[in-house]
């Protein structure tokens, strides 16, 4: 029995995707406001297009990992400091858990995309991000530098991140619109793409 096409890493559809997932990535390197950032629109669009769950895992993982390297060589500072203290490595560990668990709540989306559910993921995504990312500093009492009501509990440690929660939720559903509508005028055009999932 033959694989479909679509199964393989280099056919047109993982290829798209993939590429997108990487530009997605990439436009972090650009001068945006902090914490805008395209984390939950890369795992949301992976898990609801990638036909091979593998491979939707993987690409939005691996994505940010070469990311966040790059911004570490490039700016070094606080971006270096995430892959060289041993402080940061838990919220690390859980940011990049988060995508994971991002891209199996957006297999949910799997054949079903419109603008209300993408919508609606995009909530629940950041929801979980915000949750997670600040419960991994609180449990660390890792010491956010301007931020010290993380080590004096979990709720004061949430309410100081609520300004990021905003950026964060603005920024998914920026990259969620570009993703996601990018791909439907793509499908319009290429036959290759118009599977449910490719």
């Amino acid at each position: 029995m033959t694989r479909p096409a679509s199964d393989t890493p280099f056919a047109p559809g993982p290829l798209v995707l993939t590429a997108m997932i990487l530009l997605a990535a990439f436009s972090r390197l650009l001068p945006l406001p902090p914490n805008f950032a395209p984390i939950e629109a890369i795992a949301l669009f992976g898990g609801a297009y990638f036909a091979s769950r593998g491979l939707a895992f993987l690409v939005p993982v691996m994505a940010m990992l070469v990311a966040d390297l790059a911004l570490g060589m490039l700016r070094g500072d606080t971006y270096l400091a995430y892959f060289t203290t041993s402080g940061y490595l838990p919220s690390l560990l859980a940011n990049y858990l988060t995508i994971a668990a991002t891209v199996a709540l957006a297999f949910g989306l799997r054949g079903r995309v419109n603008g209300a559910r993408v919508l609606g993921y995009s909530l629940a995504g950041s929801v979980l991000f915000f949750l997670v990312s600040n419960f991994a500093v609180w449990l660390t009492a890792f010491m956010v530098p301007g931020y010290p009501a993380c080590s004096t509990g979990l709720l004061p440690c949430y309410v100081a991140a609520l300004p990021f929660f905003k950026t964060t939720l603005l920024s998914t559903l920026a990259y969620s619109a570009l993703l996601f509508g990018g791909f439907a005028l793509l499908r319009g055009r290429l036959p290759a793409l118009r599977a449910q999932t490719v």
